[in-house]
């Protein structure tokens, strides 16, 4: 059975890839990883704040002066919060590569331009085989349009793809008013490709201490379908490689995935419940499916149901929304 996939300009062994997590922080990890099945691996990302802290001693001048207006601490992230400095991450991208034959694809993720460019470069040079932008960005301006909102996305990738010659993805939130035009916009960019969808974390309110506190939710495999929608309305519109991301824990999500058009389908939650060696059972039910539907290759079975291929294209849009609720019943 032949489960070797294209992905950025990079031939994998498989469809299935490890999305940036806090699993991949301990190169014995990636080992086992590779050892799993694993076509690759995204790394956990290095945050742009690391960047400033690093850069413009940002800790120092954001404490300084603060002593009588200590709750003002609490919006910066102390420096041992992170798990390791922007050094140390390079260092990591070196070690992971020594240690694995599978792509390795370091993963930025912040919201401006910063200091995002120079640090791509380094990344190359430490040996990444590519590079995941993760944009999560939470537009609060009252006076920001929706174009200005856009056009950072627009602005951070060109940067980083000017800065470095290695394939560059874009991982995405679906919060657009028009995502197939914004898909568009990135790929004319040159986006090399489209990672859908980002999960933004929802922040909750703890009320015995009255704080604001981080909420974090693992993904159940309903949390697929809006990316599988999207993957199968974009595939053979755009230039740019696809990757599922959220909701992805099965063989048969895999297939899913697989069937409207992505590339490649990324895996966290999954690991994170059942450990990295789940990776096997992912493989072992896609390759159930695959022989009991008669197919030989993984690439026979990218795009077979996109929207462009599908019998009622209309199925992916408002049509299927008509019918999902005409054939509910309680």
């Amino acid at each position: 059975m032949d489960l070797k996939t294209k992905y950025l300009g990079m031939t994998l062994r498989s469809p299935i890839v490890v999305s940036a997590s806090p699993l991949s922080e301990y190169t014995q990890n990636i080992k086992m990883m590779e050892d799993a099945g694993a076509g690759a691996v995204v790394l956990y990302s290095l945050f742009e704040e690391q960047i400033r802290l690093e850069q413009q001693e940002l800790h120092y001048h954001t404490t300084t002066g603060t002593e009588s207006f200590a709750e003002s601490l609490s919006y910066f992230p102390e420096p041992e919060e992170y798990k390791v400095g922007p050094e140390e991450y390079l260092q990591h991208i070196q070690d992971a590569k020594k240690a694995v034959d599978i792509p390795i694809i370091a993963s930025l993720n912040g919201s401006t331009i910063g200091g995002w460019t120079e640090y791509s470069k380094e990344m190359e040079k430490a040996g990444a085989d590519a590079i995941e932008l993760n944009v999560y960005y939470i537009p609060s301006d009252t006076t920001l349009s929706g174009s200005n909102v856009e056009q950072t996305y627009i602005d951070i990738l060109r940067s980083v793809k000017s800065a470095v010659d290695i394939p560059v993805s874009i991982k995405l939130s679906p919060f657009f008013s028009n995502m197939a035009n914004m898909a568009e916009r990135l790929d004319d960019a040159g986006a090399n490709g489209l990672v859908l969808f980002n999960r933004f974390y929802q922040p909750d309110i703890d009320l015995e201490e009255f704080e604001v506190t981080p909420n974090v939710q693992l993904s159940t495999s309903q949390a697929m379908r809006l990316p599988m929608r999207w993957i199968a309305i974009l595939k053979d519109k755009i230039a740019a490689d696809l990757a599922a991301t959220s909701g992805v824990h099965t063989g048969i999500d895999v297939v899913k995935m697989l069937l409207v058009g992505s590339n490649v389908t990324m895996l966290c939650s999954a690991l994170l419940k059942h450990g990295i060696f789940h990776i096997q059972n992912v493989e072992k039910h896609l390759i159930e499916w695959m022989e009991q539907n008669e197919y030989n290759a993984v690439e026979e079975m990218i795009g077979a149901m996109s929207q462009q291929r599908s019998s009622d294209p209309s199925a992916f849009e408002r049509a299927q929304y008509m019918k999902a609720l005409t054939y509910y019943k309680l």
